[in-house]
């Protein structure tokens, strides 16, 4: 390890962009800035209504651009110079449609407008119906090619979106060449990447969105996309074969965005991963400790040697993937469509009236901000009973376990003194409940879980929410340091990539910032969420059967 060796990692996140430049040697926060996407923000190209959520490219490469030199303007020449590495996560699965040249369709003349040719977020379920013929479809198989996805295909991966956007969009059907990862896409740019056929994808998200497997020698073979939808027949061959981990890295910045940045050729782009993969990192992760990055959504990381995981298959969570969080480890994924996303819902909806009836903006924004907390405090003083309001938290359907985007939320048992503070602590409850399932299905299927790292937004500003997911879970929680978890697992495997470190564990023992807080589970309070786990499960079965019996 070189002594003056900074590196920067960029968070592309939901509704911003963050670069986060650090001392390699440390860790150590230099600068940092953040972009927030103005079309996305203006609510362009979404349709909530039919869950149809996408984001222009524009929005990312001008904050690519902002955040890194604001960066380096807050660092200083001396500091720029110095800059050895850049690797960047993204959210997933987000992918966009591409040209030969890797460049994406809404960057094209004709195209500019058009939401089938933008990244498709993660949180949009508009391929639902795509996702269920997928597994349908899969069953004919003698290989099991969904095996090392946990079984079930979802609405938020890749294959569903692709198709999806296929059948819908003939003008797209006739100019599309390939289908790439926003994780893949923006080191790509970063490079001058002109021929798709040489994109370095990586396995983080090939193998936990794409069905990509060693065993499978890539993806699965052309017949099994062709005989599933023909429009799908000889996509495999525009896509890849091979992919790396993220400590490797792709290549040197190009001349054209050294001179944007005002950085030197010489810094390398490391391999693209998805955010709370190199979350869990800069949260530093430790085997069987599952680590939450608890968001709009939740993304739950767990990394195990591969001598001891060995044959073992989880069924249900968003796949299993050799070196997809750390190299030579097994990385496992679940997560939650809605947690943060719940909660905004519910201060949305009691908001609506002083949006709507009430001309000052300036106090609607302060009053808005304040809802969330007054209710954390107001629902924390309430004593906790068996009996009472009781939710479900698939207000975005279910990711894990068993993903099902069709499931809805739920809010029942309520009564005339239901107020807003309680109702909240229902939902509150639901998404801790959600977590426990989680945890359960690892368990239950052989992989144990030793404890708890929370990381996020959530995790450090609500301790409301995180006692209540210590005593619901029965297992302390500690709280990373770091508001940028992500980020700075970008900067760590940055620095990895540049060679500034052997491996990635190395540069986690260097540069992370340790925890600030644990939260252990109160007995007491643990005994009666227990029952009411029991309640919230029986609650989930009787709407599951009951959604799919309506879908039926």
């Amino acid at each position: 390890m070189q002594n003056n060796a900074y590196v920067i990692g960029v968070d592309f996140g939901t509704d911003s962009v963050r670069s986060l430049l650090v001392d390699a040697t440390n860790g150590n926060e230099i600068a940092t800035a953040v972009f927030y996407y103005p079309r996305w923000k203006a609510g362009l190209y979404c349709n909530p209504s039919v869950n149809q959520f996408r984001q222009h490219p524009l929005d990312h490469i001008e904050g690519l651009e902002h955040t890194i030199k604001a960066c380096v303007k807050q660092a200083g020449d001396a500091i720029a110079s110095q800059i050895k590495g850049i690797s960047v996560d993204s959210t997933g699965s987000t992918p966009i449609a591409v040209d030969k040249t890797g460049t994406p369709l809404s960057l094209l003349p004709g195209f500019e407008e058009n939401p089938n040719a933008m990244f498709v977020l993660w949180k949009d379920h508009v391929s639902v119906m795509e996702a269920n013929e997928i597994n349908q479809h899969a069953t004919r198989f003698e290989t099991d090619y969904l095996k090392y996805v946990g079984g079930i295909y979802s609405s938020e991966w890749f294959w569903a979106k692709l198709l999806h956007v296929l059948r819908a969009d003939k003008k797209l059907r006739g100019s599309i060449f390939s289908w790439v990862e926003h994780c893949d896409w923006v080191p790509y740019l970063l490079t001058g990447g002109q021929d798709v056929g040489k994109m370095k994808r990586g396995v983080c998200s090939a193998g936990h969105k794409s069905l990509w497997a060693e065993e499978f020698a890539g993806l699965p073979p052309n017949d099994f996309f062709a005989s599933l939808d023909p429009l799908l027949d000889g996509f495999r061959e525009r896509l890849f074969a091979k992919t790396y981990t993220a400590d490797q890295p792709i290549g040197k910045i190009s001349k054209e965005w050294a001179g944007k940045l005002g950085l030197s050729e010489k810094v390398v782009i490391g391999i693209g991963a998805f955010d709370c993969h190199m979350g869990a990192v800069g949260g530093q992760i430790e085997p069987y400790h599952l680590s939450k990055v608890m968001g709009t959504s939740t993304c739950d990381i767990l990394v195990a040697p591969l001598d001891e995981v060995k044959d073992k298959l989880v069924k249900g969570i968003c796949g299993q993937v050799p070196g997809s969080v750390i190299p030579g480890m097994m990385g496992m994924e679940a997560g939650q469509s809605a947690f943060g996303d719940a909660y905004a819902w519910f201060k949305n909806v009691l908001a609506w009236p002083l949006q709507h009836l009430l001309n000052n903006n300036e106090f609607v924004e302060g009053a808005m901000d304040k809802i969330i907390p007054e209710l954390s405090k107001q629902a924390d003083t309430f004593p906790l009973e068996e009996m009472g309001e009781l939710a479900m938290d698939w207000f975005n359907g279910r990711r894990t376990p068993d993903a099902n985007q069709s499931l809805k939320g739920v809010l029942t048992g309520l009564s005339l003194a239901s107020d807003a503070p309680r109702i909240f602590r229902s939902i509150v409850e639901a998404t801790c409940f959600g977590a426990k399932a989680i945890v359960d299905r690892f368990v239950d299927q052989g992989i144990p879980v030793k404890g708890l790292i929370g990381l996020g937004g959530v995790a450090r500003k609500s301790p409301f929410i995180m006692q209540m997911m210590a005593d619901v879970m029965g297992m302390p929680i500690r709280i990373h340091k770091s508001e940028q978890t992500c980020a700075l697992g970008a900067a760590m495997f940055a620095a990895t990539a540049s060679g500034l470190y052997a491996k990635v564990e190395d540069a986690m023992d260097a540069m992370g910032h340790g925890f600030e807080n644990e939260y252990i589970p109160q007995k007491e309070r643990s005994i009666i969420y227990r029952k009411r786990y029991e309640r919230y499960k029986t609650l989930g079965n009787f709407i599951e059967q009951q959604t799919t019996t309506v879908s039926l």
